[in-house]
């Protein structure tokens, strides 16, 4: 049974890079309907393995395997090797990623219609599966790495799809800069790892942590630092880049320059979660450093509370999405730091079904209003298209944690999880995410009410043509639709008090706050019954009642509010000059050394002494030279006899010094 299993799992990853390299090798041979056909079942097959996979491992008891599948270089004693490890915790990604793919591969047919690139897109999304999926998978930290920089390679070439328009150059540029910050950090820990545990193999990395756990170094003479402290430390800086964490965050909003399609997928399944998922998977090492835990707990509070705020200030209705993920992204974060582990991977699933409706449908309402994304110009859509109303509706329940919805379960337990920690920052996390709940409440109705009720403020064109968005839309957003609203309650009794993950998560008996969760769980009705005791359900019941009171009842007033509040309003309509920051300090700043380096080394150095230099010396070098040949006869006779004279000398010279 091993050995086929091995075969599936190679099939998991192979299919979607095969359909990748199809499309886009021979996308003109094939045509726009062979790329996408080659692309979905590519990505299909590997849904359908990775649901296959998941019954095996988590239904069936099946053995975890751990192994590798090809041998890179061997130097001594380190292997570098690409190698699967499928437990509870990769096959679950695995199930995630490849569905949630496959339902965005299918919506992409409607999207991207008409657009010349779509074989390139096809193969691009389908080549961003199989990053995602080799990283999950990994079972060492090359193989993670690869698929780290793989994610980003690929987010970078999606960002940046529409080339021709500048403003997606520039995202997908600051994107690809802004993780390598992130990304420098996070290769010196996974040298750190190489260094003191001589290997790269989680098995036998996590194996030895427990001796390690007191080893200190000196990076500052006269500082001694906790060995796992530094290790943990760089590790989530990558996860602060690549999962959009404050200050690394400034990235993600900008990646709105994509396709719709990529936005989604991006922000629900794949580059986003990875550092999420990373940080979970090394719950050994993290286990061992509350500074580490401490500092990712504060972190993420600050981006879920900051950027939610930041929400509430966007008119493009994908920009209001972008910002919820990095708010929920917050909300993953702190789960993180709090030893809840499963607690953040039980919240990234449902919010990969969530995040995934609300982007698909607010690209089904952006193809009917003609790549319209301002909300200002939209308006009473529900009449018009139901189907895409009523999934975006679900979506945005989900997201504030309406009781009963997959995001009730996981928003509330963290928020629980996180009041239980004792750890330095949790008081502060706590009431971060519990203000939360409000401003994720308000930011949501707001796109939804302007979006799809209230007044109809589209030019009469638009309005004239209004429709439904076609089925290949309309199928995707109503099957993703199912999950966002029962999975949290299937899943949360298994996942997050029952030892769902095994041993592919370990916590310290003294951080385990879902343990002490779960001696209030009494089942769903229970859970949601002991919600009703507590402040997150009526600050997200008080959130919608604000936007429909602001939105709906009285349009007027958040005008009124804005200009009241103006210093507070226009700090977050520039994103608390986070941006402008960036470019004047670091993207000016480097201009600026680059403009003096030019000058000095370059014109000055380069041009001016070695190459201008060289020749100006040549040149008064000849124009002596010259000057000894002046054609008299007189000149050549006096230079000999002076020649002679100088010969005579030293030959005088030598024989008195041989005598």
């Amino acid at each position: 049974m091993m050995e086929n299993m091995e075969n599936v799992y190679l099939w998991i990853v192979l299919s979607p890079l095969a359909g990748s390299i199809i499309a886009g090798l021979f996308g003109k041979v094939i045509g726009r309907r062979g790329a996408h056909w080659v692309a979905i079942i590519g990505v299909g097959i590997s849904c359908i393995l990775s649901l296959l996979a998941y019954k095996y491992i988590v239904f069936d008891g099946g053995d975890i395997y751990n192994a590798a599948v090809y041998t890179w270089v061997v130097s001594g004693n380190v292997s570098f090797e690409i190698g699967f490890l499928i437990d509870k915790l990769s096959v679950t990604m695995m199930a995630v990623v490849s569905f949630v793919s496959w339902m965005i591969h299918i919506y992409t047919i409607g999207y991207m219609h008409d657009d010349p690139g779509y074989q390139r897109f096809f193969s691009y999304i389908s080549l961003f599966t199989f990053s995602m999926l080799m990283l999950v998978m990994s079972n060492n930290f090359l193989q993670l790495f690869f698929g780290w920089e793989a994610v980003g390679l690929v987010s970078y070439l999606l960002i940046g799809f529409w080339f021709k328009r500048e403003s997606a150059i520039f995202a997908s540029l600051k994107a690809f800069l802004v993780n390598r910050v992130g990304d420098f950090g996070f290769l010196l820990g996974i040298a750190a790892v190489l260094m003191y545990f001589n290997t790269l193999d989680y098995a036998t990395v996590f194996s030895q942590a427990p001796e390690l756990a007191g080893t200190t170094i000196t990076i500052f003479e006269g500082h001694a630092w906790s060995l796992m402290t530094v290790i943990c430390i760089c590790l989530f800086i990558g996860a602060m880049g690549k999962s959009a964490q404050v200050p690394l965050h400034v990235w993600l909003p900008d990646s709105m320059e994509g396709p719709t399609p990529i936005s989604a997928l991006i922000h629900a399944a794949t580059m986003v979660t990875a550092g999420i998922f990373m940080v979970a998977r090394m719950s050994p090492l993290y286990e061992f450093s509350e500074t580490a835990l401490s500092f990712i707990l504060i972190i993420g509070a600050v981006t879920a509370f900051s950027m939610g705020l930041l929400g509430l200030v966007q008119n493009d209705i994908k920009r209001v999405i972008a910002y919820s993920t990095l708010s929920q992204l917050g909300y993953m974060t702190v789960a993180l730091g709090a030893s809840a582990y499963a607690a953040a991977i039980f919240h990234l699933v449902t919010h990969a079904f969530f995040k995934a409706l609300l982007f698909l449908a607010a690209g089904s309402v952006i193809i009917v209003l003609h790549h319209e994304q301002d909300m200002r110009k939209m308006g009473g859509l529900y009449k018009y298209m139901p189907i895409t109303w009523l999934t975006c509706l679900i979506g945005s329940l989900a997201s504030i944690g309406f009781p009963g919805t997959s995001g009730f379960f996981s928003k509330d337990a963290i928020i629980e999880a996180v009041h239980t920690s004792t750890l330095p920052g949790a008081e502060f996390a706590y009431y971060a995410v519990l203000s939360c709940v409000l401003i994720t409440a308000l930011y949501s109705f707001r796109l939804f009410f302007l979006t799809f009720h209230g007044e109809e403020r589209m030019d009469k064109e638009t309005w004239q043509h209004l429709h439904e968005a076609p089925a290949v839309v309309t199928v995707p957003l109503s099957v993703l639709a199912i999950p966002s609203l029962i999975i949290g309650a299937w899943l949360i009794g298994p996942m997050l008090f029952q030892g769902y993950f095994g041993d592919a998560i370990y916590v310290a008996d003294k951080h385990d706050v879902l343990a002490e969760v779960g001696q209030d769980y009494h089942g769903i009705l229970g859970f949601t019954a002991h919600a009703f005791k507590h402040p997150p359900v009526y600050l997200a019941f008080a959130g919608v009642f604000l936007a429909w009171l602001f939105y709906i009842r009285f349009p007027q007033l958040p005008g009124r509010i804005a200009n009241a509040l103006k210093p507070l309003y226009q700090m977050l309509v520039h994103k608390y000059g986070c941006d402008a920051f960036n470019q004047v300090v670091f993207a000016g700043g480097t201009r600026g050394i680059g403009r003096i380096l030019w000058q000095i080394g370059d014109v000055r150095v380069i041009d001016g002494l070695i190459v201008n230099g060289s020749a100006l010396t040549v040149r008064w070098f000849s124009g002596v030279v010259r000057q000894v040949q002046s054609g008299y006869l007189y000149h050549y006779a006096f230079t000999m006899i002076i020649g002679l004279l100088i010969l005579l000398a030293v030959f005088v010279h030598k024989i008195f010094q041989g005598g």
